[in-house]
């Protein structure tokens, strides 16, 4: 008895060895834990760059600061701004997958047509925006960024029906440059469906939202400016009739892929590049601001490059090729390219989107990256369910702590996330929790979360993007 006593005691004490042994063999990094931000505060309006603006045709490069959502979120705690931004980010995302899953096709037009496209930005939920002029002298506009949608648009007086905006309503009689488009023009034959009013004869168009909001209004030429540097016309919807929650900002530029955004309008100017770089909003405000460069400029000489892939049934989204994840510096088994195929008639694939918070994996490939995380975790007091998140942590009266390390295998390109991309706080009472959902549908969703910190380049020229780590300085 005694020796079997023995064989078992010492079996036991080579268990426990083993799983401390493939425990501590993991790669972790230290994550400083910071409580949920309050409201960004929007900076005063640059005085000088509204007021003294240039024509210069010869300018291949331009840069923008964005801000957050939040800052248009007034009276608000942090609590509720997270929650609000969980929800915008499932509406959201039910866009995205539907668009996907239609395959760009639209549905719901009103008055016999629609718009190229069936934008992302349900309820609002483009998370950053700038400040542009429009027009001739410029009218200085939010406008939130999307790569999720393509048609540029803004709220326009006169008003059938308009929302609540900041800035006040763009009147296009009072712009030396606004100018309709006829119904039989080249570009307004660009719309999928382009509608014609037969009094005027000019161009309409309809932008659709997946929770029933919509705009609908002239389609236009119009003059914008970046800080000094002016834009001519660009195709915008001059929009008469919007209806939905768009959270204060006057419109929206549409950064996709297909052929009426602006980075692809703009081609000959910014040669249809583009990058930006998202703050982590926990982080010191001291620090560079969130940005947008346009042209040239935009490529960092740090990036990692992946190829675009192209969906044949939709042009807007950028896809990629995911092929692994890795936590703990071991590749995640399970995870593979096929879960992530984008296939021939346009279903599955991974997107980046500047507007989703979250990052989405398709089901097998989450649980599987959920299971590998929380096995690197067990040194982590586990914490109840939050909203969409089902690993979470009680990480109370801690000022840092060792998580296991999460890395993106692109084709071409490892993309290693800091560990304030993954594990995030989501209540005043020291709860974080794993920052990634599973989808039923076949898209994956690489969020703005997971891209904190990264300058995300745009090559649309050259069919490719990359990810430079440390871009926002």
């Amino acid at each position: 008895m005694e020796g079997k006593a023995s064989l078992l005691s010492s079996f036991t004490i080579l268990l426990i060895s083993l799983s401390t042994t493939a425990t501590t063999s993991l790669n972790y990094q230290t994550l400083s834990l910071n409580p949920l931000p309050g409201p960004p505060t929007l900076p005063l309006p640059d005085s000088d760059s509204e007021t003294h603006t240039q024509t210069d045709s010869q300018t291949t490069s331009v840069t923008v600061p964005l801000h957050h959502m939040d800052a248009l979120s007034f009276n608000k705690t942090p609590q509720q701004l997270f929650n609000l931004r969980l929800q915008r980010d499932a509406l959201r995302v039910q866009t995205l997958t539907s668009a996907a899953a239609s395959n760009g096709s639209r549905s719901g037009a009103a008055a016999g047509f629609s718009s190229s496209i069936i934008s992302g930005l349900a309820q609002g939920s483009g998370e950053y925006f700038t400040r542009i002029g429009v027009g001739t002298p410029p009218r200085y506009l939010y406008m939130v960024l999307d790569t999720g949608s393509d048609i540029v648009w803004i709220q326009c007086a006169p008003c059938q029906k308009c929302y609540s905006q900041t800035d006040p309503v763009f009147d296009p009689s009072k712009s030396k440059s606004f100018a309709t488009v006829s119904c039989r023009s080249p570009l307004c034959q660009r719309l999928d469906s382009p509608g014609c009013s037969q009094q005027r004869q000019s161009c309409l168009y309809q932008v659709s939202y997946g929770d029933g909001s919509f705009t609908v209004g002239d389609y236009s030429t119009e003059t914008l400016t970046f800080r000094r540097t002016r834009v001519g016309r660009v195709a915008l919807g001059c929009g008469h009739d919007n209806e939905g929650l768009f959270v204060g900002a006057a419109g929206l530029l549409g950064l996709g892929r297909g052929r009426l955004s602006f980075p692809a309008q703009t081609g000959r100017r910014f040669n249809r590049k583009f990058s930006y770089c998202l703050v982590d909003r926990t982080a010191s405000s001291s620090g560079k601001p969130s940005s947008l460069v346009f042209g040239d400029s935009a490529i960092s000489r740090t990036a990692r490059f992946t190829p675009l892939l192209s969906n044949p049934k939709l042009d807007t989204f950028y896809y990629v090729g995911l092929v692994g994840i890795s936590v703990g510096g071991t590749r995640v088994p399970g995870i593979t390219a096929s879960l992530f195929k984008l296939s021939q008639v346009g279903n599955g694939g991974v997107i980046i989107d500047s507007g989703t918070s979250v990052t989405r994996l398709t089901r097998p490939a989450y649980i599987a990256l959920r299971d590998a995380f929380r096995v690197g975790a067990t040194n982590l007091k586990r914490a109840s369910d939050f909203s969409l998140f089902d690993t979470c942590f009680d990480l109370s009266g801690k000022t840092e702590v060792k998580v296991p390390t999460v890395v993106f295998h692109f084709s071409g390109a490892d993309v290693s996330l800091p560990a304030a991309n993954y594990l995030i706080p989501v209540d005043k009472d020291g709860t974080f929790c794993f920052a990634f959902a599973g989808t039923v549908s076949g898209l994956s969703i690489i969020g703005n979360i997971q891209q904190q910190g990264f300058r995300v380049v745009y090559d649309v020229a050259g069919s490719r993007i990359g990810f430079a780590p440390n871009g926002c300085a």
